[in-house]
């Protein structure tokens, strides 16, 4: 079991206001209330050298569009986190289409440290020599384009908050999610129990936890198998599972009634 802290992320971005109202909402809202998350947005312009202070240029070599300026970067983190070049006390991730994806097990990686630093990249990306002397990891958040990284930090910071212990209601909510048992969630239902002639299922209303235990495995394995296939090769199965997917491969054949 990995244990989880309290934590810091420092989010190094142009665009600082666009965090401010996904911040100030829900679970990560009730998070920094209760002194288990801290966030600091830290505008890039204000460490650029020169009086217009230009965190792009023309790159070399020629092409289209802009790309973000070494100087302003580097003092900026280097300021805020007081680190030296390519030091793994703060992991430092720029976010780039180029990077590993995000996945499950990554937010579950970044909860365990006590504090991260997250680059926004924009216009046509950042001057190499951050991602050679500065970043220390990159991250996509999938095959797609977006115009800066602003969106996929804010993907990260959710993901990984909702494993910081007393984020969510439920002790073992997030590992109970869709993708952190390695599967998809199942069906779920709640009342009333009857809606437009619409059953909830009657094992549900059983009051069998065993029964309901099963039910509930069976669904998130076939719900898997339809959509998400490829998952199932990376599952660590037991014997029960495998005989409930015999279950389910016969079941395909018969109307599907959930």
């Amino acid at each position: 079991m990995l244990e989880y802290h309290e934590m810091r992320i420092d989010i190094f971005t142009l665009f600082p206001s666009m965090f401010l109202s996904p911040f100030q909402e829900s679970i990560l809202k009730r998070a920094q209330e209760r002194g288990i998350l801290t966030l600091f947005l830290h505008q890039i312009r204000d460490y650029a050298f020169d009086r217009h202070q230009m965190t792009d240029d023309v790159p070399y070599g020629g092409g289209q569009g802009m790309v973000m300026k070494p100087e302003p970067i580097f003092r900026a983190v280097r300021t805020i986190l007081g680190v030296g070049l390519r030091t793994d006390a703060v992991p430092v991730i720029l976010l780039s289409p180029q990077g590993r994806s995000f996945t499950q097990d990554v937010a579950r990686e970044l909860a365990v440290k006590p504090r991260i630093a997250l680059i926004c990249g924009h216009y046509e990306g950042v001057d190499e020599r951050v991602r050679e002397h500065l970043v220390t990891d990159e991250i996509s958040i999938g095959d797609f384009v977006l115009t800066g990284g602003e969106l996929p930090a804010m993907v990260i910071v959710d993901a990984v908050a909702r494993y910081l212990p007393g984020v969510l209601g439920a002790a073992e909510g997030a590992e109970q999610d869709s993708y952190a048992s390695g599967l998809l969630e199942g069906p779920q239902y709640t009342r009333p129990a009857v809606y437009q002639n619409m059953d909830v299922p009657e094992v549900l209303r059983s009051g069998d936890h065993a029964a309901i235990a099963r039910w509930q495995r069976k669904m998130a394995l076939r719900r898997t198998m339809e959509r998400r296939p490829d998952l199932l090769g990376r599952l660590e199965m037991t014997a029960e599972d495998r005989q409930i997917l015999d279950e389910i491969r016969r079941d395909l054949s018969e109307p599907y009634e959930c």
